[in-house]
């Protein structure tokens, strides 16, 4: 079966991301950078609500306790989306003006991972990559990166994948998943522009890794010797970050960017359902909260 790419949502956004299936509640949430936002939409209705934040949201994840881990700028907060209720976990690189939270998604290890990236043109490589543990306690894994990106786990939870946009590498890292320790590094692809730098990403049950080609307009299917088995064409210019939802995780959701707030071409900043891919993906993991 061929792959067919539809919208979503007639909505469009200045830059979705993160889109994120939560199994319990059978609602696929997502992020407006930008807009300041998550979004939620029942699948089966299609009814949407969004909660709004004071500062631009990178990236979030789910907790075991229904909270959301939210990346709001330089800080790293709990929100509870039945109350409303905010708690600052951790603050990340306030002394840096230059920086802001960006891709952050929740491992195996019940930790956030979560990186910073430069909001300057040129960048420059003063962003870096953190794992944040449900007592606030912030790491610094990685450093000297441009926009860090890429986060994804493999099905067996013994591999990392993280990339930097800016360059277009994807690195590979051993992974432990009950401490979080990484282990060996290697790199797992290199992304130019015609190619797809790499965006947000998600791996599906098979181990294959799925990476938004940002710059391409392409959706890059990865195995797990790092070559490429599929380019899906999409209709927007500039993807963010696929993501495997529906009851049975067979759907495939990828959210997209304007590339100015100016941008109206009816079709960047959508969010699309992509079908025909053959591919089915993994239940979200949870943060674990003190």
């Amino acid at each position: 079966m061929p792959t067919s790419v539809t919208r979503l949502l007639d909505t469009t956004f200045q830059l979705a991301e993160c889109p994120t299936w939560d199994e319990r509640t059978d609602r696929l949430f997502w992020a407006d950078i930008q807009g300041r936002a998550i979004h939620a939409m029942d699948w089966n209705t299609r009814e949407t609500t969004q909660w709004v934040f004071e500062t631009e949201v990178g990236s979030f994840g789910l907790c075991g306790d229904g909270r959301l881990i939210v990346a709001v700028w330089d800080k790293v907060i709990l929100f509870d989306p039945q109350t409303g209720d905010r708690s600052v976990l951790a603050e990340i690189e306030p002394d840096l003006p230059h920086t802001r939270l960006n891709d952050g998604k929740v491992g195996p290890d019940g930790a956030f991972w979560v990186g910073t990236m430069d909001i300057r043109s040129p960048r420059a490589p003063i962003a870096s990559l953190y794992r944040i543990d449900g007592s606030g306690d912030a790491a610094q894994i990685r450093n000297e990166l441009y926009v860090s990106n890429g986060l994804a786990w493999s099905p067996d939870s013994t591999t990392m994948y993280h990339a930097d946009s800016s360059p277009g590498w994807i690195e590979a890292y051993a992974f432990d998943p009950a401490t979080g320790a990484l282990g060996a590094k290697m790199l797992f692809a290199q992304q130019a522009d015609d190619t797809g730098r790499p965006d947000g990403a998600t791996v599906d049950a098979a181990g294959n890794y799925w990476s938004a080609g940002v710059s391409a307009g392409v959706l890059n299917c990865f195995a797990p010797d790092g070559s490429i088995t599929a380019a899906i064409a999409l209709p927007c210019p500039k993807p963010t970050m696929p993501c495997f939802c529906g009851p049975e995780l067979d759907q495939l959701v990828i959210t997209s960017l304007k590339a100015s707030p100016e941008t109206d071409d009816g079709v960047s900043g959508a969010l699309y359902l992509v079908d025909g891919h053959g591919a089915k993906g993994l239940p979200a993991h949870r943060f674990k909260t003190a």
